[in-house]
């Protein structure tokens, strides 16, 4: 008898997916940052050019998503392997203009791999009643923060250089891919579950039917549902109050740390809550709403913010890691699932790929607005933390007043 191949368990498969995307295509530029100026020279404005590239890639994929007729299961493989390609391109090219565009692509990536990853993963884990292991799929961009944190330290240690890290990265990022190859092998055998005729589909849980239209044949065609811009508009408010303090806090932190190895072990750290947090928000849904999951991790979010803006010690910067840490992806994990609950599965790739531009739009508005601010007005670090809070608390209000749109069942 033939033996089975092996194939990684589903939320596994996610994990992989957006460990690599996020934290290494992403967020690995991070760790790797103190090395490239050590080794290549590069300067602290340089190195803020190059993370704006990979903002700006990110919002460019969510938009291309919206427009590109691919299915997510094609979506996330291309993005994956051009994660791979990107990261060692950063290793094997010594110029600047390059760096740019490696890490343009790379943001490009990412989205296309959060929005695949997670059209893929819900609906999949919905349909088969395993909606908890969501958290686990989401553990994932945590996973592969700490991962990429606590793998460039240990190269600096053993003295690697900057090229070979990013080297050794791709080859990770490699290796994630093939784990992560399950979710498109298996892309055309996901369990459907059997809808009576006119029955709104169960991943869409108060969510809407895809409207139907008569084609010209007599056939009943599909037309994608509406967008929901409540949910749009909050992600996008939330991508502006969680940039600031995610761009800031490390300025302030190196006014409070002056010991590297400790300052290094934070970015770990921070992936490590990341990756806890949202296997217990997960459990969270037992007893609170999406929305009030979202809402009060804002919250939490901003006080986390506060924090070292009101006292200038070491323990509110550990304060700040915990509480931001622990809470962004949880908002993004209940956000994307949000998603899916408004629009249903016909919809799902578009509505995640939209607040995911609208993301991308606030995380880039964010520093620009206080660059100018500080260059006109001389506003402090501290201004910006406060304004991320304000921010985050203004958006955990309309938050809790979100509502899917009112499921609509058409006849056939």
């Amino acid at each position: 008898m033939a033996s089975r191949p092996f194939r990684v368990p589903l939320h596994l498969a996610g994990l992989l997916a957006l460990a690599v995307a996020m934290g290494i295509g992403r967020f690995a530029f991070t760790p790797v940052l103190p090395m490239m100026q050590a080794d290549l020279g590069l300067s602290l404005a340089q190195g803020s050019w190059l993370a704006s590239a990979n903002y700006l890639g990110y919002l460019l994929g969510a938009l291309l998503v919206t427009h590109l007729s691919w299915q997510p299961a094609a979506l996330l493989r291309r993005g994956l392997w051009l994660v791979v390609l990107m990261t060692a391109a950063m290793g094997l090219d010594n110029h600047w203009l390059g760096w740019l565009a490696w890490r343009l692509l790379a943001g490009v990536a990412s989205a296309w791999v959060l929005i695949g990853t997670s059209a893929l993963c819900i609906a999949r884990l919905n349909a088969s009643g395993q909606t908890e292991r969501s958290g686990v799929v989401f553990a994932g961009v945590g996973c592969g923060i700490a991962f990429a944190g606590l793998a460039c330290m240990g190269l600096t240690l053993v003295g690697t250089t900057a090229s070979h890290a990013w080297l050794w990265l791709a080859a990770a990022a490699l290796g994630g891919l093939l784990g992560a190859s399950t979710l498109w092998r298996t892309a055309g055998t996901a369990p459907a579950a059997a809808l009576p005729a006119g029955a709104v589909s169960p991943t869409s849980a108060g969510g809407t039917a895809a409207p139907k239209t008569m084609a010209a044949d007599g056939a009943t065609a599909h037309t994608a549902p509406p967008l929901h811009w409540g949910l749009i508009l909050c992600y996008g408010v939330y991508g502006f109050g969680y940039i600031l303090p995610a761009t800031f806090l490390p300025a302030q932190a190196r006014l409070l740390v002056p010991d590297p190895w400790l300052f290094s072990l934070a970015w770990p750290v921070f992936g490590l809550a990341g990756a806890v947090s949202t296997v217990v928000a997960s459990r969270l849904t037992r007893r609170y709403t999406r929305p009030q999951i979202w809402a009060g991790s804002q919250v939490v979010m901003a006080v986390g913010v506060l924090a070292p803006a009101v006292w200038h010690a070491l323990p509110a910067i550990l304060l700040a890691a915990c509480c931001v840490g622990s809470t962004f992806m949880v908002i993004t994990m209940v956000g994307l699932q949000e998603a899916q609950a408004a629009v249903g599965q016909a919809g799902a790739k578009r509505q995640m790929a939209a607040m995911t531009a609208s993301f991308a739009l606030g995380q880039l508005i964010g520093p620009i607005f206080f660059s100018l601010t500080h260059a006109w007005f001389g506003a402090s670090l501290e201004f910006a933390l406060v304004l991320g809070t304000l921010g985050l608390l203004a958006g955990a209000i309309p938050i809790l007043r979100l509502s899917s749109p009112a499921a609509v069942a058409t006849p056939d």
